[in-house]
């Protein structure tokens, strides 16, 4: 009995120490940064969620023996799996702690405007969400007045495939986020995000447009444009809790295991009708977060590229302060 009782305690510090949930935290105010980012070098990651907690399994990621952890405004950590603590610190970046944007309402007469979402119902000309890859769209200023963003209108497909033997679509709830980025001289968004960001939920009852109400966030246009990005950073619980899951899977080759990143529901919807170029897209833990246009440079066998439907198009609704008028 006594035998018994070592072999499950020593059993139980080994779950312990195989599995954990971390906290990711300010190294100066203790407190804990939601949904930082987790990278774990090969491509792949996760997200910290609300509380900024995240569940790291040897079990599950027997290949990886290094995180490396990130949020806006502060440094990348990077912290080898055998060092691995239940709380991670990450410290502010010097060189970011004035160029913070702040934003300010802008006041006055103004008339609300908007830009027409573009959606359709094409299971194949969608793309498919996954926790490593990152859709950013520019918008610029309305007629070239001061222009504030008050709603971000989010085409999304619920495919047919999902619903059930009684007609209802099955059930299910994805955690996705928006960022603003600025525009770069060569007309990309810029590596890291200044302004504030906003997380919402997605299910199967939203609409074929998702209305995202952004009007507390501020986000005024710059003379030279911005950029709104929209992320997946999971499923969540049925209260709105990010599950802390396992965002990939390994899939057995004739070459070996190969890693499949999870796809996530909804489906994002990709069009023609755009002219111009005006989609860019990124790998979270790929390539340094490099930004590039969607065509056929950043992959040439995508049949969203070689279809022709390389925009996603999202619209807005904006407060226009027309100066002269």
């Amino acid at each position: 009995m006594k035998n018994l009782f070592w072999i499950s305690l020593v059993l139980f510090n080994l779950n312990l120490v195989q599995s954990q949930d971390i906290v990711i935290k300010d190294g100066s105010t203790q407190e804990a940064i939601a949904f930082a980012t987790i990278s774990f070098g090969n491509g792949k990651g996760t997200f910290a969620d609300d509380e900024g907690s995240f569940r790291f399994t040897k079990e599950l990621y027997k290949d990886v023996d290094s995180l490396f952890f990130s949020s806006i405004g502060y440094a990348d950590l990077g912290i080898a799996v055998a060092n691995l603590k239940s709380e991670v610190f990450l410290t502010l970046e010097a060189d970011e702690l004035e160029t913070v944007i702040i934003s300010a309402a802008l006041t006055g007469k103004h008339k609300d405007r908007k830009q027409k979402e573009i959606g359709h119902d094409n299971y194949f000309d969608c793309w498919l969400p996954t926790v490593e890859s990152e859709i950013a769209v520019k918008f610029d200023r309305y007629e070239g007045e001061p222009t504030q963003i008050t709603q971000l209108k989010l085409p999304v497909v619920l495919e047919e495939s999902q619903r059930s033997k009684k007609g209802k679509l099955r059930k299910f709830s994805t955690m996705f986020r928006v960022s603003f980025y600025d525009v770069q001289e060569d007309g990309s968004p810029s590596r890291k995000s200044l302004y504030p960001s906003k997380t919402f939920v997605i299910n199967q009852t939203t609409e074929e447009t998702y209305e995202l109400d952004i009007t507390e966030l501020k986000i005024n246009i710059p003379n030279n444009g911005i950029f709104a990005s929209i992320q997946v950073l999971g499923y969540t619980k049925p209260d709105g809790k990010l599950i802390k899951a396992k965002k990939y899977r390994e899939i057995k080759t004739r070459s070996g295991f190969e890693k499949v990143s999870t796809t996530y529901r909804p489906l994002l919807p990709f069009t023609k009708e755009i002219e111009g170029k005006n989609t860019w897209v990124r790998r979270i833990f790929f390539n340094d977060k490099t930004w590039q246009l969607f065509d056929l440079s950043y992959n040439p066998n995508s049949k969203l590229v070689r279809s022709g439907n390389d925009d996603y198009g999202m619209g807005a609704e904006f407060k226009v302060f027309y100066r002269d008028r």
